[in-house]
């Protein structure tokens, strides 16, 4: 039951983030068909990833690390033309900011401890950092639509507190791994869940999109 409602959750989170970034950015109809396609591709590649046993960090090369920084990377190298760039910051940062709201639903996390198909610290710290830049998300959103330079500052706070939530995720999710190469906690199952569907999805899909959004905030502000 709870994989159903994960299933449900994530999906719906992966297709409201999608449109709404096709919908604000700044970009030609035509380019906004094509970047939905790319990303429904790639949502399908980390689903048959998954099914596949791919993004096991059992194997010797963790390697859904590179899931983790493909989508990363391309976004890093498309910043190197202006007009991806000028696409980009269009966004609003209201509706960045908003989109993190969806990181509340990290209480599977605590559900999956709790029916023992998570262990160790990852499940407890990804939960907790998750909740509360999903729920600090809320005043933020209000704040963003305010000049000022504290606003800004506070802003910048909570952007540098999701992405050292995202990082310590991830590094937790590695070292909690069971049979993985940088396995640090050995609390069976570790984050082993995580590794399969529907759950793989927040490493290899979501992860990446909100580190992006956090990128494209921070730049923002910067610009402030």
């Amino acid at each position: 039951m709870l994989d159903l409602v994960g299933t449900v959750g994530t999906a719906g989170l992966m297709v409201f983030i999608t449109s709404t970034l096709t919908i604000f950015l700044d970009i030609s109809r035509g380019a906004k068909l094509a970047l939905s396609a790319i990303m429904g591709l790639w949502i399908g590649v980390c689903a048959a990833a998954a099914a596949a046993g791919v993004v096991a960090t059992s194997q010797p090369f963790p390697l859904i690390g590179i899931f983790v920084a493909l989508p990363l990377a391309a976004v890093a190298i498309a910043t190197a033309w202006p007009a991806a760039r000028k696409a980009m910051l269009s966004i609003p940062m209201q509706a960045m900011i908003g989109l993190n709201v969806g990181r509340v639903l990290a209480v599977f996390f605590l559900l999956l401890a709790a029916e023992g198909r998570l262990a160790g610290p990852f499940p407890y710290f990804a939960a907790g950092g998750d909740i509360i830049t999903g729920i600090v998300a809320l005043p933020m959103m209000r704040l963003a639509a305010m000049p000022g330079a504290e606003r800004t500052g506070t802003i910048m706070a909570w952007n540098l507190f999701g992405i050292a939530d995202l990082v310590l995720a991830i590094a937790l999710g590695v070292t909690s791994a069971e049979g993985s190469p940088l396995q640090v906690f050995h609390t069976a199952p570790g984050s082993e869940a995580m590794q399969q569907l529907p759950w793989s999805f927040v490493p290899t899909v979501l992860v990446p999109l909100w580190l992006i959004l956090h990128a494209i905030i921070w730049a923002q502000l910067r610009r402030r």
